[in-house]
């Protein structure tokens, strides 16, 4: 398969900041929304990693619902809504394309996926079998995330994911990182919000952290959830005896070598 130009598909949003109805309301108070100009995306893979809170999963959202995607999930024909609790943000979106389209767009909003699942079981046919052998309600949360990487996802395609290692242990997070990268070798391109910093160690990415002052540029060891994880493994017990003010008497909790 040919290789798409730099571009790619999605080279960035913009946010039409003259037509917002106010700054001081929901979610355009949030702080990834409230400085935001324009965001660039890399070609293969972006990571929006942040505070709960900060904006990512609202940004991620209004992104794939301007795309013309299922704001519950899905593509641009899953057309079903258990309750529309996404944002206005999308209408204020504009977004920058490249001059080729993908073969294949999906949007994971991991809150949702069960009923992403169930509409699935419900048409049947061909949007069944997409995700492998058996039905996504036969499997467990994880394997359900799994095999819609596995499965679904065909190749030069838009994805945008939301937390997509919520369901999915530290093994099949790595796992997930030979997925990705089989995928971007396919042409894909990846916008995804996480917490994880197994997903975020991908090279082939830029990687933006949310904070007071909007979406910012950071390299992989700068991260919150790169150093918190860190720090916690490397001096756990002097982490755990801060956080829960321990009795130094307890024998829970080894002392610090």
């Amino acid at each position: 398969m040919a290789k798409l130009p730099a571009t790619h598909f999605l080279r960035e949003v913009r946010l039409n900041r003259a037509t917002v109805p106010s700054f001081d309301e929901y979610p355009f108070n949030l702080s990834a929304i409230r400085t935001l100009d324009r965001l660039a995306f890399h070609p293969n893979v972006t990571f929006l990693v942040g505070e709960n809170g900060s904006g990512k999963s609202t940004l991620v959202e209004a992104i794939a619902v301007a795309l013309g995607l299922n704001a519950e999930g899905g593509n641009k024909n899953y057309n079903f809504a258990t309750r529309a609790t996404h944002s206005e943000l999308y209408r204020h979106l504009v977004t920058v394309r490249g001059w080729t389209r993908p073969w294949d767009t999906f949007f994971l909003r991991a809150e949702t996926f069960y009923n992403v699942a169930s509409y699935v079981e419900q048409i049947g046919g061909g949007a069944a079998t997409a995700y492998g052998d058996r039905p996504l309600h036969e499997l467990s949360h994880g394997e359900s995330f799994f095999a819609l990487f596995r499965e679904r996802f065909r190749g030069q395609g838009l994805y945008l994911l939301d937390e997509p290692e919520s369901a999915l242990s530290p093994m099949r997070q790595l796992a997930m990182l030979r997925i990705l990268d089989d995928h971007v070798n396919d042409c894909s391109q990846f916008i995804i919000a996480t917490h994880s910093p197994i997903l975020l160690a991908y090279p082939r990415a830029w990687i933006y952290e949310l904070g007071p002052k909007g979406p910012e540029r950071v390299e992989y060891e700068r991260t919150e959830p790169f150093r918190i994880y860190r720090d916690f493994i490397n001096r756990h017990p002097l982490m755990l005896r801060s956080i829960l003010k321990a009795d130094p008497d307890r024998t829970e909790i080894a002392d610090d070598k």
